[in-house]
C-alpha cells in the first residue's frame, strides 16, 4: 500500500469545455439554450482566467526588469507544478521545466512548497543553495520565485528571470514585493474565476500560453477610410506620420494626401480610386512618399465594404504599409558574405541569408521553421543546442567553433534579445591552428563526425531529468526517501499515474513501493519466484526493459493475467553492480506511446534507482542492526517504587546513520533510588558499546551501596583502566525517601532541572567533576538537595538544550521555562511536551536523554 494515496478526482481536460468540443457537445445536449448558456459561461471563465495569466507574466517582467516570466500551477494529482504561461522565453526552451514535482530542490518549487518568496540575485547564489538546478542550467542569470496563493491555499508560483553577470545585486526590496503582489492578485483573480467553475488545476497535457515580448515594429501600417465620392480621408496617426504630415494640423482631404506623393504616382492614386470602385479592392498598390532626402516607397491596401447601397460603395477602407526599413535590412544583409540568420526563442530559423547556404551546405527552404540541430547532422551534439539555451537564459552572446565534416571549421556567434537570437556564421582556421589562435577568443570544442542514425544524441530534456532524479536519489539516505524521491519525481516527468517497486527476497518478488489510484496494481506479483514467466520477473531474469502501449498489448503477451484498469506500462528492471535488485513500473490510465527517447531516459534511470535502492537497502540494514544494539543496552521498564514516579525518553538524531551514547537509568538501591542520566561522546557502535558499560558499572556500584561520589569515582576509574579513548559525561542523585533530602554528583554533565509545587522552577547548579575517562584519580564532591514532596527532578542530556551557533546556557535557560510553565496531566504527558519541538526537528544531531523524577512519598505512584 502506499504512504500517500493521491485522491482521485475527474474535471473535463484544460482547455476542451464541452462548447469548443462536437463529441462533447452532443454527448451533453449542448444545444439546449441552458447548455448553451452555461459554455458560454465557461468561455468567458477561460478566457478571463488566460487573461489573467498574460497579465500576470507581462506585469511581472515589466516591474522588475526581468527578461522571462513564467506562472506555474499545480496539477490535477497535486503532484507537479505544470507551467501555465510565460513571457519572454518559449515553451520549448524549458524544456524538462515545463512539468516540475513539487518536491524538486529548484526554487520555482520551493516556493510553491513553502509559500515564501526564492531570491537568487546571481548564478553563484542559485549554486550555493540550489546546486542541481546550477548543475543543469550553469548560466549567467538570477531568479526570483514567489508563491502565487489564495489565502493559505498554495494555488502555483510565479517565477522571473535576468540577465546577471557575477555580483549582480538581484532585485531590489521594492521590486520583490511589487513581484508578491503580481501573484497575490493573480492568486485571488484564480480563486474568484474557480468559484465561478474555472478550472485551475493542470496535467501533462496542458499547453501553456506563450506571451511575446514587447518589441519595436518592423513594420508601419497606416490605416484609413476615404470617401471616393467626396475626397474625404479619416485617418490615424500612423497613417499622418507616414505621409509626413502633422495628424493635428492634416486637413482630412485626399488631395493633400497625394501632394506628398511622387508627380507620377499622383496619377496611380486616382487611378486606384477607380480601380477599386470596379473591383472593389486594391492589392499592393506601390507608391512613393516624399523625404527630406528623396522619395521612400510605401504599399496601399485596401477595399470596398461588401453592403449593398451607393452610400457603402463609394468607401475605401484599408491600410499604408511602411515597410521601407525591413527591406533595405533585407537587401544589405544579403550582399553579405558571411551567413546571417535569425532563431525565434524556441530556436526556429525565421531567416536566413544567401551565404549561409554555402557556409551549412542547405538550402533556405530547407531551413525554415526548423532548429539547425535537426537539420544539420553535424550541429545534432547537444551542446551546440546548449549554446542557443545559454544565450538566452544569459542574455549574453556567445560564440563556439564546429567542425562541418570533412574539415571545414566553422566560426558561430549568437547575439540574443528576448525576441529571440541573431547568428552570424563565418569561416574560420581549426582551433589548434596559430592563425586561429590569434584570432578573436572562440569557445572551442571538437566536434564529432555526423552520428549513426540509430544513435541520436540525447535532448537536454532528457539530460535534465537524468540530472533530477540523480540528485534526488544522491540525497536519498532510507529505502523510504529512494522510493518517494522515484515517485515524486518519475511520475510527473512521463505522465504517469501508477508506480510500484518490487524487490527480490528469498528468490521473490515483494512489494516495496506503492503509488496510485488503484490500490491493488500488480498485486499478483506478491511473491511470485523468479522463474515465473510475467513481466515483472522476465524483465528482471533478461535484464531488458519491456514497455506494453495498450491493454491490447498487454492481453496478447499475457493473455492470463489482469490489466487492473491500467492503459500502459512500463517495466524496468533494477540491477546494481550486474546483480538483480528489484523492479520499477509505471503504470498509465491510457493508452501511452513511449517514445525512443523516453524509452533512452527510463532505461539510464532504472540504473540510478537500482543503485541507489540497493545503497539505501544496505543502509537499512545496517541502522536496524545498530539501533537494535543501542535499544537492548537501554531499560525496556523502569522500577515501580514507592513514593517516586518515572518516567525517561530517548530520542535518536535525526541525520545519519550513526547512533549514540546517550542513557538513563533508575536504580534501586539499598538506601533509597538512584536517577542516572549519561553521554558517552561520539555516535558509533564503540559509543553505544560504551555506553552499556558505563550503565553496567553505575549499577554495580549503586547496588552494592556505594555513594554518589564513590559510584563516579569508580566508574571514572574503570573508564580509563578499558581505555576505549572516549570520554563520558554523567549526572548521578539518590535521592532518600523518607528524609526529603537527596544527593547529587556531576561529571561535567548539564545541570539539573527542579520544579516545585508552586511551579517555580530551577537550574540546580551542582558542584562538579571533570568528564569521566580524564583521569583516573579525578574526585566528584556531592551536593545535597532539598526535595519538596510534589516537586519534579528532570535529568537530560546536551543534545536536548543545544543547538549550533547558540550559547548552550539560553537552551538550558528555554528547557527550564518550559518545565515551569508546561501544563501536564501527568509525568508521560510532560516528557512529551518537553520533546515536542525536538521530534519535529528536521536537522537535529544529536540524540537525547531524559528522565523525569516526581518525588511523592505520601502515595504509591503508578509505574512509569
Amino acid at each position: 500500500m502506499s504512504r500517500h494515496e493521491p485522491v482521485k478526482r475527474t474535471r473535463p481536460p484544460v482547455g476542451n469545455d464541452a462548447a469548443t468540443d462536437p463529441d462533447a457537445t452532443a454527448a451533453t445536449g449542448a444545444g439546449r439554450p441552458g447548455r448553451a448558456a452555461e459554455a458560454g459561461e465557461a468561455d468567458s471563465v477561460t478566457a478571463e482566467r488566460e487573461d489573467a495569466l498574460v497579465a500576470a507574466v507581462v506585469k511581472a517582467i515589466r516591474e522588475t526588469g526581468a527578461h522571462v516570466g513564467s506562472v506555474f500551477l499545480r496539477s490535477q494529482d497535486s503532484r507537479s507544478i505544470v507551467l501555465a504561461a510565460t513571457c519572454g522565453a518559449s515553451p520549448s526552451l524549458l524544456g524538462g521545466w515545463r512539468l516540475i514535482p513539487v518536491n524538486s530542490p529548484i526554487p520555482v518549487a520551493a516556493a510553491y512548497r513553502s509559500g515564501r518568496t526564492v531570491h537568487l540575485a546571481d548564478a553563484g547564489e542559485t549554486m550555493r543553495r540550489y546546486p542541481q538546478l546550477a548543475v543543469a542550467l550553469p548560466y549567467a542569470f538570477g531568479s526570483a520565485s514567489v508563491p502565487v496563493r489564495a489565502g493559505q491555499e498554495s494555488l502555483g508560483a510565479l517565477a522571473v528571470v535576468w540577465s546577471a553577470p557575477p555580483g549582480h545585486a538581484g532585485l531590489s526590496r521594492a521590486q520583490l514585493r511589487h513581484l508578491r503582489a503580481i501573484a497575490n492578485r493573480l492568486g485571488a483573480a484564480l480563486a474568484d474565476l474557480r468559484a465561478r467553475g474555472g478550472v485551475l488545476e493542470y496535467d501533462a497535457t496542458t499547453v501553456p500560453i506563450e506571451v511575446p515580448p514587447p518589441t519595436a515594429p518592423a513594420v508601419r501600417v497606416g490605416l484609413f477610410d476615404w470617401r471616393l465620392d467626396t475626397g474625404a480621408v479619416a485617418a490615424d496617426d500612423e497613417l499622418c506620420a507616414i505621409f509626413g504630415l502633422t495628424p493635428g494640423t492634416f486637413d482630412g482631404r485626399a488631395d493633400t494626401l497625394a501632394s506628398r506623393l511622387h508627380p507620377g504616382d499622383r496619377v496611380s492614386l486616382r487611378a486606384t480610386a477607380r480601380a477599386a470602385i470596379a473591383d472593389g479592392r486594391v492589392l499592393a498598390r506601390r507608391l512613393r512618399i516624399r523625404t527630406a532626402d528623396g522619395y521612400r516607397s510605401v504599399e496601399l491596401w485596401g477595399r470596398v465594404p461588401e453592403a449593398p447601397g451607393e452610400e457603402v460603395r463609394s468607401h475605401l477602407v484599408g491600410c499604408v504599409l511602411d515597410a521601407a526599413a525591413g527591406s533595405a535590412a533585407v537587401t544589405a544583409v544579403e550582399r553579405l558574405r558571411d551567413g546571417l540568420f535569425s532563431l525565434a526563442p524556441d530556436g526556429r530559423v525565421t531567416y536566413a541569408n544567401r551565404s549561409l547556404e554555402q557556409l551549412l551546405g542547405a538550402r533556405v527552404p530547407e531551413l525554415l521553421g526548423r532548429r539547425l540541430w535537426d537539420v544539420l547532422p553535424w550541429l545534432s551534439d547537444p551542446v551546440y543546442e546548449d549554446r542557443h539555451r545559454t544565450a538566452l537564459v544569459s542574455q549574453q552572446p556567445t560564440t563556439f567553433l564546429v567542425c562541418r565534416p570533412p574539415d571545414r571549421w566553422l566560426a558561430f556567434s549568437l547575439h540574443p534579445d528576448t525576441n529571440g537570437v541573431t547568428g552570424r556564421v563565418a569561416p574560420s582556421e581549426p582551433p589548434h591552428s596559430p592563425s586561429a589562435v590569434s584570432g578573436p577568443p572562440l569557445e572551442s570544442r571538437e566536434s564529432p563526425g555526423p552520428p549513426k542514425a540509430q544513435a541520436a544524441p540525447a535532448r537536454l530534456g532528457a539530460i535534465y531529468r537524468v540530472l533530477q532524479l540523480g540528485s534526488a536519489l544522491t540525497e536519498a539516505v532510507t529505502t523510504d526517501e529512494v522510493c518517494n524521491a522515484v515517485g515524486d519525481q518519475l511520475l510527473p516527468a512521463f505522465g504517469g499515474q501508477h508506480l510500484a517497486i518490487y524487490v527480490i527476497d528469498e528468490g521473490r518478488l515483494h512489494l516495496l513501493f506503492h503509488t496510485g489510484y488503484h490500490d491493488r496494481f500488480l498485486h499478483w506479483l506478491e511473491g511470485k519466484p523468479l522463474d515465473t514467466p510475467l513481466p515483472g520477473t522476465e524483465t528482471l531474469t533478461s535484464g531488458v526493459p519491456l514497455f506494453i502501449e495498450s491493454r491490447q498489448d498487454r492481453t496478447d503477451a499475457y493473455p492470463a493475467h489482469p490489466t487492473e484498469g491500467v492503459g500502459a506500462w512500463a517495466y524496468l528492471p533494477l540491477i546494481a553492480s550486474n546483480r538483480p535488485v528489484g523492479t520499477c513500473i509505471l503504470g498509465f490510465d491510457e493508452i501511452h506511446h513511449f517514445t525512443t527517447k523516453d524509452r533512452s531516459i527510463l532505461t539510464a534511470l532504472s540504473g540510478l534507482i537500482a543503485q541507489a535502492l540497493e545503497r539505501a537497502r544496505l543502509y537499512d540494514a545496517k541502522s536496524a542492526l545498530a539501533h537494535g544494539l543501542q535499544n537492548a543496552l537501554l531499560p525496556h521498564r523502569l522500577p515501580v517504587l514507592p513514593g517516586i514516579r518515572t518516567t525517561g525518553r530517548y530520542l535518536p538524531g535525526t541525520s545519519g546513520m550513526d547512533i549514540g551514547g546517550d542513557w538513563y537509568d533508575v536504580i534501586p538501591t539499598g538506601s533509597g533510588v538512584a536517577l542516572v542520566v549519561g553521554d558517552v561522546e561520539g555516535h558509533s557502535v564503540a559509543a553505544a558499546g560504551t555506553m552499556g558499560q558505563l550503565r553496567s558499572a553505575v549499577r554495580a556500584f549503586a547496588t552494592a551501596g556505594h555513594s554518589p561520589s564513590a559510584v563516579l569515582a569508580g566508574t571514572n576509574r574503570l573508564l580509563v583502566d578499558l581505555g576505549p579513548g572516549l570520554l563520558a559525561s554523567c549526572c548521578y542523585i539518590r535521592i532518600e525517601p523518607g528524609t526529603d533530602h537527596a544527593y547529587a554528583v556531576r561529571a561535567g554533565h548539564c545541570p539539573p532541572l527542579l520544579r516545585r509545587p508552586d511551579g517555580s522552577t530551577d537550574v540546580l547548579e551542582l558542584a562538579g567533576g571533570p568528564l569521566l575517562g580524564v583521569d583516573g584519580t579525578s574526585t566528584y564532591p556531592e551536593t545535597r538537595l532539598d526535595l519538596p514532596r510534589g516537586s519534579i527532578l528532570a535529568l537530560y542530556t546536551d543534545g536536548l538544550v543545544e543547538e549550533r551557533g547558540s550559547d548552550i546556557d539560553l537552551g538550558i535557560d528555554d528547557l527550564r521555562a518550559s518545565l515551569a510553565h508546561a501544563r501536564a496531566g501527568s509525568l508521560e504527558e510532560l516528557a512529551d511536551q518537553l520533546l515536542r519541538k525536538a521530534r519535529h526537528s528536521s536537522h537535529r544531531s544529536d540524540d537525547i536523554a531524559l528522565l523525569l523524577t516526581e518525588y511523592h512519598p505520601e502515595q504509591a505512584p503508578q509505574a512509569g
